[in-house]
């Protein structure tokens, strides 16, 4: 068994009004990530508090599997976005874990 999986997360400072953007965004995206080489988890974490800050939540095999997939998805997704459409989120600051332990439930 080799290492540990990596944690990324993004956390995006969203306005009210932009929300709905965001998550749609989001939604259009679905499936881009999930057939990456070391992908293990998303989650799109929703504030339920009162914050702003939604959590991008992505698990992975390894650093440099993350590494990759970053690469190849800017190639993606940043070519000639026109439109004028900014980003939903204002603010956003991006948080890398190690994972040292874990648990599953234990089913029965």
């Amino acid at each position: 068994m080799g290492g540990m999986s990596i944690v990324k997360i993004n956390a995006l400072t969203v306005p009210e009004e932009m929300r709905e953007q965001l998550e749609q965004r989001f939604a259009s995206r679905a499936g881009m990530v999930e057939n990456s080489d070391g992908f293990e988890w998303f989650e799109l974490l929703r504030p339920v508090d009162g914050t702003d800050k939604y959590l991008v939540y992505t698990r992975w095999r390894s650093e440099e599997d993350f590494q990759k997939w970053m690469e190849g998805s800017m190639r993606q997704g940043h070519g000639g976005s026109g439109g004028g459409r900014g980003p939903a989120a204002t603010d956003s600051s991006a948080w890398s874990f190690e994972v040292i332990q874990q648990a599953a439930p234990k089913n029965g």
